[in-house]
């Protein structure tokens, strides 16, 4: 008579780890994306933070007090020199939107453009400069890549809001209407 070999696994013991495996990832998996938005939020609020440092050394250095309409205009002085806002976050023409890290960053020309004739220190013509900005980022896919929505200003100051402000002139909205973050 031959002994069969008790080494191995029985099919309820494979199935008992799977299933246990399985029931330790659908906990975790619900936290893992909420730390990606909370990830894609805090990649948005430092967005703004550079555009508007940006755009206060553009205006403070090369554009005679006047901003620029869109990062495209941010590029570096003519005479040399590093540009004033990173690779990542350039380039957008005006009224483009740039995507970076789940959310849509837009930066729009406030009211009141340049009548100066003085073009900025990079070739910005002055017609292309103005007196205010807002910029705005909202989620790609809200409640997925992002739950709130921020916009900004010549001031500086980051507002967050539950619903986007994008389509209204933020430069003008109460400073209310949304939550102060810097």
């Amino acid at each position: 008579m031959r002994i069969r070999s008790n080494k191995g696994f029985t099919l309820i013991e494979l199935l008992i780890v799977v299933a246990i495996i399985g029931i330790i990832a659908a906990i975790a998996v619900p936290g893992l994306l909420r730390a990606r938005m909370s990830g894609n939020e805090a990649s948005a609020i430092g967005s703004l933070r550079a555009i508007n440092s940006s755009q206060q050394a553009f205006s403070s250095s090369c554009a005679n007090g006047f901003y620029a309409a869109s990062t495209d205009d941010l590029v570096a002085p003519s005479g040399g020199g590093a540009p004033f806002i990173s690779p990542d976050l350039s380039g957008q023409a005006l009224g483009a939107t740039i995507e970076k890290s789940g959310y849509m960053l837009e930066m729009a020309g406030g009211n009141g453009a340049n009548a100066g004739t003085l073009a900025a220190c990079n070739g910005t013509a002055a017609a292309d400069l103005v007196s205010t900005y807002f910029v705005y980022a909202d989620p790609v896919t809200p409640n997925s890549t992002g739950v709130r929505f921020f916009w900004t200003n010549t001031l500086g100051t980051i507002y967050t809001n539950t619903a986007t402000m994008s389509g209204e002139d933020a430069g003008n909205a109460a400073p209310g209407s949304g939550a102060v973050l810097q």
